[in-house]
């Protein structure tokens, strides 16, 4: 509760939250937050481990029905994708912005976290493609690892590309950028 209490706050004001602030939105007293943190850092701590956890994007993208065309699926999986990672920039952004320095110890740095969050996500998504492996040039694992790497593109280089229609970017993942097949060989 605390923590998804502090959430909006810390992509708000970063660091610069006071805790008296967090205690108002969870509607607690600010001696509760102590019982439960030892300090402000590590409150902000916990926020950032939930920002990034990926467990709510992958409940969103096991909750879409496999009885949509595939195009529908992958648009809702993209909008999907975006909500979370909006939410790990605001987070990450607003702290770094506000001068927070979290010192991580060289096991965190080596740890295997990001890459077995990535491989659930593609894993969740080759799920969502495989029902229509059949029509596909490519296995579904490619096709979700394809999406993921234009997705993850998209956002990082140009805001005009981080605003583009998800619709229009399932539109190029599935039938590309050419007028008719075969036409710009």
């Amino acid at each position: 509760m605390i923590v998804a209490a502090a959430l909006p706050l810390v992509a708000e004001y970063g660091a610069a939250v006071t805790t008296a602030q967090i205690a108002r939105a969870a509607g607690i007293g600010e001696a509760t937050i102590f019982r439960a943190f030892k300090d402000k850092e590590e409150v902000l701590g916990a926020c950032t481990a939930e920002a990034m956890d990926p467990s709510h994007v992958l409940r969103e993208l096991a909750s879409i029905s496999l009885d949509q065309p595939l195009a529908d699926r992958l648009t809702e999986a993209a909008e999907a994708m975006r909500a979370h990672l909006a939410r790990m920039g605001a987070v990450a952004g607003a702290l770094h912005a506000s001068g927070h320095r979290r010192e991580r110890s060289p096991a965190a740095r080596t740890s295997d976290s990001r890459e077995t969050s990535m491989r659930a996500t593609r894993d969740a998504l080759t799920e969502l493609v495989e029902p229509d492996r059949a029509a596909l040039r490519l296995p579904p694992e490619r096709v979700a690892s394809i999406f993921l790497g234009m997705l993850f593109t998209q956002l990082h280089f140009g805001a005009e590309g981080a605003d583009a229609d998800p619709v229009e970017f399932v539109d190029v993942l599935l039938h590309g950028t050419l007028n008719q097949p075969g036409s710009g060989t």
